[in-house]
């Protein structure tokens, strides 16, 4: 009797080759997916970060549990004379949050030494950002 070998792959074998196939797809599906969020995320941080621009300004620090529009907070500094820009700024706004301010080398005790006063300014939406304030006193 003649046993003849076949150079074709068997069932199992094709079958075994397809389900790796379909694993690695789906792990690069997931990882795409995963990297597509992250992605999103960081261009919509960064898109709010520069709003959060329009809401920093000489008086910031008086606004400790208020929410302020764009339109409020630059209306002091610049005139909007179009409609429609000022209609969107007045629909972007943040809430701050401004702890107490902290004082680095108190003049009293160190005199003749300047000292600084640190404040920080939080500003929420739908990511929270915080700025840092410094006054340097002499």
């Amino acid at each position: 009797m003649k046993i003849s070998h076949s150079k074709a792959f068997t069932l199992i074998e094709v079958l075994i080759s397809v389900i790796i196939i379909s694993g690695s797809i789906l792990f690069a599906l997931q990882v795409h997916s995963q990297n597509r969020e992250q992605i999103l995320y960081i261009s919509q941080k960064g898109q709010l970060s520069m709003q959060d621009s329009l809401f920093l300004g000489a008086d910031t620090v008086s606004y400790h549990k208020s929410k302020k529009s764009a339109y409020d907070v630059i209306g002091k500094y610049f005139k909007v004379d179009k409609l429609e820009s000022r209609k969107i700024l007045k629909e972007i706004s943040r809430k701050y949050n401004i702890p107490e301010p902290l004082t680095l080398n108190n003049q009293e005790e160190n005199k003749g030494m300047p000292s600084a006063t640190v404040e920080t300014i939080n500003i929420k939406d739908k990511f929270s950002s915080s700025y840092l304030h410094f006054k340097i006193n002499f």
